[in-house]
């Protein structure tokens, strides 16, 4: 390696360091952003753990409580926000407003900004979630995932999907406002196999076995499984083939300017 090739990728990092600093001030800066992926769902927990028959035992699916068959929803659902309603209008907003053209005349490449944005939203999401988990155990004394391991990738797993997800739309939207537009289109659909209105569990049968092929009806499905103690296998195999799905997608269609 050359003395000028070196100082290049040290500049490069110094500056992709700078944009990631200068997106987490930027992203502290919506209270929107911050409040749908941080503040609501573990909020939308505590509604829900303070409905009675929501705690009341044998009162859901399997014979779980309630509150137990809707912790993985508040899980999930800050993924969801954070890739399809915070995430992607930022990203092709950069693109209408020509940041990302003109980014590519500097030291820091586009890449660098895409993923400053993932890292900001996955970050955000994962705390929120795992906030939602603490409110659960204290709060309504939901037991921990008695299968940690199998949790955690799942959990992984589907914060690599929901921002995936978040990159395809954004890649697609030539403007913030479509991407505002498709993000909702999808986050409704996303938030039922989710289970936010009906947890996947009490679906009727044939309802249910479609919505576990879905990225986030698979999700809901793994961490509820692992959350028994049992090993999803079959569903943290559906999260990997939506992973590359949607990132090779996303990474296929994605255009700069």
């Amino acid at each position: 390696m050359t003395t000028a090739t070196a100082t290049t990728l040290v500049r490069g990092r110094g500056a992709s360091s700078a944009v990631l600093k200068s997106e987490i001030r930027l992203f502290l800066r919506e209270p929107g952003s911050l409040f749908g992926v941080m503040v609501f769902p573990p909020v939308l927990l505590v509604i829900l753990g303070s409905i009675p028959a929501f705690r009341e035992a044998d009162s859901g699916p399997a014979g779980l409580r309630l509150i137990d068959a809707y912790v993985p929803v508040t899980v999930l659902l800050p993924m969801i926000v954070a890739g399809l309603q915070a995430m992607a209008p930022v990203i092709a907003g950069y693109r209408e407003r020509g940041i990302l053209r003109r980014m590519s005349t500097t030291p820091v490449q586009p890449p660098a900004l895409l993923g400053a944005q993932m890292t900001i939203h996955g970050v955000a999401a994962l705390a929120s979630s795992l906030v939602s988990l603490a409110i659960g155990r204290l709060a309504f004394d939901v037991r921990l995932p008695q299968q940690a391991i199998g949790y955690a990738l799942a959990l992984l797993l589907s914060i690599v999907v929901a921002l995936s997800l978040g990159a395809l739309v954004a890649a697609r939207a030539r403007t913030a406002k479509v991407a505002s537009a498709i993000g909702s289109t999808v986050f409704f659909p996303s938030m039922f196999c989710a289970g936010v209105w009906l947890p996947v569990q009490s679906m009727p049968h044939t309802l249910a076995s479609v919505v576990e092929l879905t990225p986030f009806g698979a999700a809901s499905q793994a961490m509820s499984e692992a959350a028994t103690g049992g090993w999803p296998w079959s569903h943290l195999a559906v999260l990997v083939v939506w992973a590359v799905l949607l990132s090779g997608a996303a990474a296929r269609w994605f255009r700069w300017e």
